[in-house]
């Protein structure tokens, strides 16, 4: 009975690490994203809420 014990536990603290892992890699990829279209925002920004030429 403690050997199950155990292995649950394991297996508990496995997929939690899996899942703490796979969560910074998703903010990564978000903070890369969100940087990006800040950049991309900070070039054509200026004409979208300015002045129509036609």
């Amino acid at each position: 009975m403690l050997w199950i014990l155990l292995l649950l536990l394991i297996l508990v603290v496995f997929g939690f690490g899996f899942a703490v892992q796979a969560l910074w890699w998703v903010a990564a990829v978000l903070l890369v994203l969100w940087i990006a279209g800040f950049a991309m925002r900070g070039r054509g920004g200026g004409r979208r809420y300015g002045r129509s030429r036609g």
